[in-house]
């Protein structure tokens, strides 16, 4: 084995106290830390002594491709650092984190993974939104966008036929063929969420329907990076509110009685 170690670690999905203790405790350790757009730059705070490099990808545009990226990783662990690799989310979850690991322990490095939070359930939930609700949802599906090849997933057709949740990450370029596919199976009235920059200061929410969603997209300006969530499971955010809004109610009513 070379001397140097690699760990990727899942920084969760935006807010910064979502990432977990052991990742935490990976970038106190940390001599280098390939980071990705995804990531709290407060998260880096953690590594104080560490190099900091942005490998990641904005609007369209890579500062390192895959390739230069696995060779940054190599070259720097080659010299007896701790190389952290920091990634949105999950490292496993559409990251890429496991085709890195690989590539390092192909050449002999010793490699490790913390997990992260998902944003895949936990965006949603940041919202009320469960992914499974008994009565409403028995399974879900996670399923990306858009393919290597960028084209939308055969999954997608797959998921639509389905009773389950589906939870849709990097879609929003595909989001007409996407409910096109859902009209197909005769379901124009299921909810829809979209969720952007979920868990942030700067998130921002759309509901509707699998027939209104793409309208309330364009009239409330959602892009990339966002969540699109399926399912009647949607529903349960409004009944949460629902709730709270009526007991408000009733204790003003109390108040204005005494």
């Amino acid at each position: 084995m070379r001397n140097g170690k690699l760990t990727v670690v899942g920084a969760g999905p935006g807010d910064v106290d979502l990432i977990t203790l052991k990742g935490v405790k990976a970038l106190q350790t940390a001599d280098v830390v390939l980071y990705d757009a995804l990531v709290s730059a407060e998260l880096l705070d953690y590594a104080p002594r560490a190099e900091k490099i942005f490998v990641g990808k904005r609007k369209g545009c890579y500062t390192y491709q895959q390739e230069q990226i696995n060779e940054l990783i190599v070259q720097r662990a080659d010299q007896g650092l701790h190389v952290v690799r920091l990634k949105g989310g999950d490292p496993f979850v559409f990251g890429r984190g496991a085709e890195e690991m690989e590539y390092a322990a192909e050449l002999g490095l010793e490699v490790a993974v913390v997990p992260g939070i998902s944003s895949s359930v936990s965006v949603p939930a940041s919202q009320n939104i469960p992914v499974t609700k008994r009565g409403a949802a028995e399974s879900f599906w996670v399923i990306t966008g858009t393919t290597k090849e960028h084209k939308l997933s055969n999954d997608v057709a797959l998921a639509a036929k389905s009773s389950a949740t589906v939870i849709i990450l990097m879609g929003m370029s595909k989001l007409g063929e996407i409910m096109e596919l859902f009209k197909q199976e005769g379901k124009e009235n299921t909810p829809v969420a979209i969720i952007q920059n979920g868990t942030t200061e700067h998130e921002k929410i759309g509901i509707g329907t699998v027939a209104s969603i793409e309208n309330k997209a364009r009239e409330q300006q959602l892009s990339n990076p966002a969540i699109i969530i399926i399912g009647e499971v949607v529903n349960h955010r409004q009944r949460i509110l629902d709730i709270q809004k009526e007991y408000q109610n009733k204790g003003k009513e109390l108040l204005v009685k005494v």
